[in-house]
């Protein structure tokens, strides 16, 4: 199992430091240095403040916070999670993301999702219920758009006229993409696009929330990873090679029964398929992040 560090202030209750620009590099760096394989922000460009008081997190550009980790680190992958493709036109998305790659020389990892938050949609100017076609779009130009830069793609709503002048990124043929969602049309699309999936275990009320599939246990997780290699066989793909990230249980270190818990529950969802762990580490200050990822190491790397 390897394991994704999601950034303190993606947490409801993390405390404002975690937005210097100081912070950002300590526990970016001390991440790398226990080992961690990743770390991870998500995409909120317009939340609601309903959204904020029912527990939304703290909201940073995934883009401009990647970069800046790109130059503080050496070996870290960065991962958005998600990276919302309907928000925008595929080639900002292209541009985005591949700046992220090569000016990490190779690290991102494009976690990316058809979003959920129907004000935010208004906010932005998209259609909310169009994003799941919106999303298949821009999943097929992306990847088109990566491996030949030059050649025009076009969609509702846009049209490259002639041959552009993009570089491509680092990673070849382009970088990996993982695809976040619990249902059908999720397997589908880590079948047709997916170097990764990222489905999220959660009750039918939170899986509402976010406005896909409940995968409420272990054993539901299972079934849908064997669904997922089916589909992967079939399209001749290789299924060990599809990375398959979980969330790390909640426990806390100065309780052992916790600790062995969650390492019994990871080790669970590895045996059912997962192989990377999105952690999320003490937010409460920054000194309570170095103190949890140090002992984090310790016990889990």
């Amino acid at each position: 199992m390897r394991y994704v560090l999601e950034y303190p202030s993606e947490q409801s209750a993390a405390s404002d430091d975690f937005l210097r620009p100081e912070v950002i590099r300590e526990v970016s760096c001390r991440a790398e240095e226990i080992g961690c394989a990743a770390i991870a922000l998500s995409e909120h460009p317009a939340p609601s403040v309903k959204w904020r008081r029912a527990g939304g997190h703290e909201t940073l550009d995934p883009i401009a916070v990647l970069g800046f980790v790109a130059g503080v680190t050496t070996r870290l992958r960065l991962l958005t999670n998600l990276y919302v493709l309907p928000f925008r036109n595929p080639y900002l998305s292209a541009k985005a993301l591949g700046t992220i790659d090569i000016v990490s020389g190779g690290r991102l990892i494009a976690g990316v999702g058809a979003g959920y938050l129907r004000s935010e949609f208004a906010a932005l100017g998209v259609d909310h219920e169009r994003r799941a076609a919106l999303f298949d779009e821009a999943l097929a130009a992306l990847q088109a758009i990566w491996i030949e830069p030059a050649a025009p793609v076009s969609g509702v709503g846009f049209a490259a006229p002639g041959r552009v002048w993009l570089r491509r990124p680092v990673q070849q043929p382009h970088p990996p993409i993982w695809i976040g969602g619990n249902g059908a049309a999720a397997i589908r699309r880590v079948t047709e696009y997916g170097a990764g999936w990222m489905p999220i275990i959660a009750d039918t009320r939170l899986a509402a929330t976010m406005r896909t599939a409940a995968l409420e246990s272990a054993e539901q997780f299972g079934a849908a990873v064997d669904r997922l290699r089916t589909r992967l066989e079939a399209a001749g793909r290789d299924p060990s090679a599809v990375e398959i990230q979980v969330v790390c249980p909640h426990f806390a270190f100065a309780d052992t029964g916790s600790v062995r818990t969650a390492r019994a529950i990871l080790a669970d969802l590895a045996n059912r398929g997962a192989t990377t762990a999105l952690i999320h580490a003490d937010a409460a200050n920054p000194a309570a992040t170095a103190a949890f990822l140090d002992r984090f190491g310790e016990a889990f790397l």
